[in-house]
This record gives structure tokens, C-alpha cells and sequence, in this order.
């Protein structure tokens, strides 16, 4: 019997799967950059992309996201005028380090998932204020950093939605 019917695994269309998240993470970064201010400060920028790149690693590795990740980096520097290289290389480091341990992360619960996501963050924004320690000679401002990754970790939920979203997807990579 084939996989027609109901129940059945559908394919990962690489527009839904890979054009989408992109889209939304490169909408997403562009409307949090409004410079809205409430009580003096302004709305904290997560780095959307690290969402995807946890959840693809997690979802089916192929050759595409390692593309989209690069793309989506190269958006980050280009939009926030950092180094250029400085985010995919982050967000490159962290999709290698999710691939590396994916079968211990496959069908875990969500707290378990998000404090694997918050290690992952964690290693990409360690990667990031090396590299940027190096570049500038001086260390990044850690405050900031901390309200960033802070920001960055609340954004699981579209992560956690992706995996689980696309988990049935392709059992073959299982």
C-alpha cells in the first residue's frame, strides 16, 4: 500500500520547508527593528534564524539548509551592518553541533528540546562574541548579549513548531 492515505507521511516541499521559515525570519527581524521604545528602552532583537537552523538540523539533514542558513547569515550581517561572514558562521556552528547530536534529540519533550535549544544558542552567541573579540580586539558588550540570547530563547516555540510540525515527514532519515 502506498503512503496516500490518511495518516500518511507527506513530503517536505523545499518551498514550505525551507523558503518559508526564511521569509518569516527575515520579516520577523525587519518588523522587531522598528524603533519602537517602551519605557526608554527598545524592543529586544532576537536572532531568528537560529529557530530554523535547530530545527533543521533536527528535522531532515540534506544539502539545502546549510544554503538557507548561509543566506539567512549574510541577511543578519548585511541588515545589522556586522562583519560580513560573522552569522553564518554562527548559525553554521550551531546547525553542525545539532546535526552532530540529533538522534539523542528526536522525539524528546519540549523542556528538554528547549534547554537543547538553549545550549545550541548558547554555543552560537559563545562563537559569535569570540569572533567578533578577535575582529574588534575588545570583547562584546555582555549585557547586551544576555538581553539578546535572552530574547532569542523565547522564540523556541517556532522552533519546537517546526520539528513537530514536520517530524512524520521522512522516516527514512530517522
Amino acid at each position: 500500500m502506498t503512503g496516500t492515505g490518511f495518516g500518511a507521511a507527506k513530503g517536505l516541499n523545499p518551498i514550505a520547508w525551507l523558503g518559508g521559515p526564511m521569509f518569516a525570519c527575515a520579516l520577523a527581524t525587519v518588523l522587531f527593528d522598528v524603533p519602537l521604545r517602551v519605557f526608554g528602552l527598545q524592543l529586544p532583537q532576537p536572532v531568528f534564524p537560529l529557530a530554523p537552523a535547530f530545527a533543521w538540523a533536527l528535522i531532515r539533514p540534506s544539502v539545502l539548509p546549510p544554503f538557507a542558513i548561509l543566506v539567512m547569515g549574510l541577511f543578519l550581517d548585511e541588515f545589522w551592518g556586522g562583519p560580513q561572514g560573522l552569522w553564518p558562521l554562527c548559525l553554521l556552528a550551531t546547525y553542525a553541533a545539532v546535526l552532530g547530536v540529533r538522534r539523542l534529540l528526536l522525539s524528546q519533550d519540549f523542556l528538554l528540546m528547549w534547554a537543547s535549544y538553549a545550549a545550541a544558542c548558547a554555543f552560537s552567541f559563545a562563537v559569535g562574541c569570540g569572533l567578533m573579540s578577535l575582529d574588534a580586539g575588545a570583547a562584546p558588550n555582555l549585557i547586551a548579549v544576555a538581553v539578546q540570547f535572552g530574547a532569542t530563547l523565547v522564540i523556541f516555540p517556532f522552533a519546537h513548531q517546526l520539528v513537530a510540525r514536520y517530524e512524520d515527514a521522512d522516516v527514512r532519515f530517522r
